[in-house]
């Protein structure tokens, strides 16, 4: 029971990597609010914690709206007491080149992978302070670390993330809150299997990764309950990267 009595608000909660979050913090004692736009995904994670003796509950979650976060946190306090982790977990991915990338693409990006960040952790705070302080995990990449061959405004997107990640950090210290970033490497989610493609896609991805295979959910998420339990109570401004090897070489 690594997070018993605490409660987590997940963006992007509803399937993937965030589903698998909720339901991990879920068995770990922690009451966690699901925010997602997919509402039948969304409402089945909530139902299966339920049904499985923890405690969950759905809001509809747009994370470039600061109505939408101003309500998810709301609820979680009116309906659990509290909030004490926040974990930006929502983005979408795009492996367009510089040349052929839009700028509503670009803007688009930028207003769900790095907006939603900043406006997951602003209207968070308040909350969190009246809690005690709390821990801020936010999801980037390891394209947020080195540079692509493709995805500019994704690897742009994800290095903003890692730097606000270390702003909010030295900002909120004093109030006992803690911010962190986690840096994926190629997970099997269905974000990279429908940009991936083909076969041959994944047979390029995992070529490029020392230990030979793609992530899976899991591997993220026991990183994210780590940064968000009291074992890493210590940690702040700090980057988890979980890429089988990859920015290593």
């Amino acid at each position: 029971m690594r997070l018993e009595g605490k409660v987590a608000l997940i963006s992007g909660g509803a399937r993937g990597q965030g589903a698998a979050e909720a339901v991990l913090f879920a068995s770990e004692g922690a009451a966690v609010v699901i925010g997602d736009l997919l509402e039948n995904e969304g409402r089945q994670v909530e139902a299966q914690i339920n049904e499985s003796g923890g405690r969950a509950l759905f809001v509809k979650l747009n994370v470039t709206s600061s109505d939408d976060w101003k309500n998810a946190v709301s609820k979680a306090v009116d309906t659990f007491g509290k909030l004490d982790v926040l974990i930006n977990n929502a983005g979408i991915y795009s492996r367009t080149p510089i040349e052929d990338t839009t700028e509503e693409e670009w803007d688009r990006i930028m207003d769900v992978n790095a907006k939603g960040v900043f406006l997951g952790t602003k209207h968070s705070i308040k909350a969190m302070r009246e809690a005690g302080g709390g821990s801020i995990v936010n999801v980037s990449s390891t394209a947020g670390l080195v540079g692509s061959g493709r995805g500019s405004a994704y690897s742009t997107s994800k290095g903003g993330v890692r730097l606000f990640t270390k702003n909010a950090a030295i900002q909120l210290a004093k109030d006992g809150i803690r911010s962190n970033s986690v840096h994926p490497g190629p997970i099997d989610t269905e974000m990279i299997a429908d940009n991936i493609g083909t076969p041959e896609g994944l047979a390029a991805s995992i070529s490029r990764i020392p230990l030979g295979k793609v992530g899976t959910v899991d591997d993220v998420a026991y990183g994210v309950l780590f940064l968000a339990s009291d074992e890493s109570s210590f940690m702040t401004g700090s980057e988890l990267v979980i890429d089988g090897g990859i920015t290593a070489q």
